[in-house]
């Protein structure tokens, strides 16, 4: 993964991008972006970080990952 890539999981938008070993992730709220959380690659799963190399933003194991990260985000706000 070279670029940022949107993503919709549910009816929430977020945005994905690469920071070095680690993935950036941001929620995009009318048209601009906060972003949540850095989160290490190593920590995905495998199929996860697979369908983030090809891209593929309706992969079920992607959506799942980042579904996961963001509910995490949101119990360490709450």
């Amino acid at each position: 993964m070279t670029d940022d890539i949107t993503i919709t999981v549910d009816t929430d938008e977020y945005v994905l991008r690469p920071d070095g070993d680690g993935l950036q992730v941001g929620r995009r709220v009318a048209g601009e972006v906060a972003w949540l959380d850095t989160v290490d690659l190593s920590l995905l799963p495998g199929p996860a970080r697979e369908a983030l190399e090809r891209g593929d933003t309706a992969d079920p194991a992607l959506l799942t990952a980042v579904r996961g990260i963001v509910q995490a985000e949101d119990e360490r706000g709450a």
